[in-house]
C-alpha cells in the first residue's frame, strides 16, 4: 500500500538551532518551531493554541540553518514525520515525533514585528540562493531571408 507523508509548516523558532556534528563530519540541526490557531470558544472567548513542532534538517540544509535562523525567525519547512522510539535511562521506552525537513525557506525579519516584505531568500532542497538573479530577457531572433522583402503581402 502506498502513502504519503508530507509535513507544511509556517512558525516562528522557539529556540536556536541546536548543531551536532557527525563522526562523518556531516551536520544535524534541530530546533522547535511554534504554530499558533486562534479561535472563538463556545463562551465566545478568544482562545490561542499552539502547537510546537521539532524540526531536524541534515547537511546544506543544517548549514543555512546554522548560520541564518535564530530564535524568533520566522521559517517555512517542508518535510515528513519520523517517530523514534528509545529507551531512556530508567528502561522506560518513549517516543519522539520529529519532522525530517527537506525545503526550508526564511520568511521575514527577526521577531513578531519584522515586515514580511523583509524575506530572507528561499533555499529549498538543499539548495541556496543568496539572491534572486533577474531573468535576461533574450536579443530578437532575426531569422535568415527574414527581410520586408521576402514577405507575401
Amino acid at each position: 500500500m502506498a502513502g504519503v507523508n508530507k509535513v507544511i509548516l509556517l512558525g516562528r523558532l522557539g529556540s536556536d538551532p541546536e548543531v551536532r556534528t557527525l563522526p562523518s563530519g556531516g551536520k544535524v540541526v534541530t530546533f522547535s518551531i511554534a504554530t499558533s490557531e486562534n479561535y472563538n470558544n463556545k463562551n465566545g472567548e478568544k482562545v490561542e493554541q499552539t502547537e510546537w513542532h521539532r524540526i531536524e534538517l541534515w547537511e546544506n540544509l543544517a548549514n543555512i540553518a546554522e548560520q541564518y535562523l535564530k530564535k524568533g525567525d520566522m521559517a517555512y519547512v517542508e518535510g515528513r514525520i519520523r517517530t523514534e522510539k528509545w529507551t531512556d535511562k530508567e528502561g522506560i521506552e518513549r517516543n519522539t515525533v520529529k519532522i525530517r525537513g527537506n525545503t526550508l525557506q526564511l520568511v521575514g525579519g527577526r521577531g513578531r514585528d519584522a515586515d514580511e516584505n523583509d524575506a530572507v531568500p528561499a533555499s529549498s532542497s538543499n539548495n541556496y540562493v543568496p539572491k534572486p538573479a533577474p531573468i535576461p530577457t533574450p536579443p530578437p531572433v532575426e531569422m535568415a531571408g527574414s527581410g520586408s522583402d521576402d514577405l507575401p503581402f
